[in-house]
């Protein structure tokens, strides 16, 4: 049987993150975690692995990243390869991707490629469609339901004008939305059973790749707390019909209509 192969990714917690007097975010307590979307992609590919497709859990991270194996592994997937250079610290998509299909093609044979629709920090929803352009293969996108029948994936795809199905041949990536499952939280059978899977870990030179596929085309000058200004209008007197006058008329002023 092919392989289905889930790509995840260790981000910063949220919940740690805290905002300096003048805007900057200090990430520098911050601990990590499998981004909350990668983990609705993992439980995905296990779900379509049930069919006796062994289930590979695949990242790209700095060393830090390494902590994420045992809890991914303890989610469901057979093995665990983890991809380790601390140039991951500054990847962007373009770099995440190179990597990502690099690593694919040398595990080979899979039959599918499960990702979250984008990642919970950055959710930039580039890793998918770079990962089908670089292996030349269908990719399915904003997809809430799939599954995989010989070499036919039937998925339904969530679009502002509805739900839309499709069908692909494997092998094809498969860009998954959070509603399409949830996950369970591992038993301790589960995480006890993680530590004896197979973990294979490589580095960027193990994937033969080329100098300019790890270099950023997109580099983060810096990070700042997102602030709102607010006008503070406050519209009291007259009737209904002339507060909504004036209204309208404040929204004309600020170019908003």
């Amino acid at each position: 049987m092919a392989n289905i192969i889930v790509c995840y990714k260790w981000v910063i917690d949220e919940a740690d993150i805290r905002f300096s007097s003048d805007s900057s975010i200090d990430t520098s307590k911050a601990q990590g975690k499998i981004s909350e979307y990668d983990r609705n992609a993992i439980e995905a590919g296990v779900q379509l692995g049930q069919s006796g497709n062994e289930v590979i859990a695949l990242t790209f991270g700095g060393p830090d990243a390494k902590k994420s194996i045992k809890e991914a592994l303890s989610r469901g997937p057979a093995k665990a390869v983890f991809v380790n250079d601390e140039s991951a610290e500054n990847a962007d998509g373009f770099v995440t991707a190179e990597v990502l299909a690099a690593a694919i093609k040398k595990l080979g044979n899979y039959q599918a490629i499960i990702c979250s629709e984008g990642a919970s920090d950055t959710y930039a929803r580039q890793i998918g469609p770079r990962l089908a352009a670089l292996l030349d293969i269908p990719v399915l996108t904003s997809v809430s339901e799939v599954s995989i029948e010989e070499s036919q994936i039937k998925a339904k795809r969530k679009i502002e004008e509805g739900l839309q199905t499709v069908t692909a041949q494997a092998p094809a990536v498969i860009c998954v939305l959070p509603e399409i499952n949830k996950p369970p939280i591992p038993s301790l059978k589960a995480v006890l059973a993680a530590s004896k899977k197979s973990v294979e870990e490589w580095g960027i030179k193990d994937l033969e790749l080329s100098d300019s596929a790890s270099e950023p085309r997109i580099r983060v000058k810096s990070r700042r707390e997102y602030t709102m200004e607010r006008r503070n209008i406050l519209i009291a007197e007259g009737a209904a019909q002339e507060k909504i006058n004036m209204l309208v008329e404040s929204l004309k002023k600020e170019g908003i209509i």
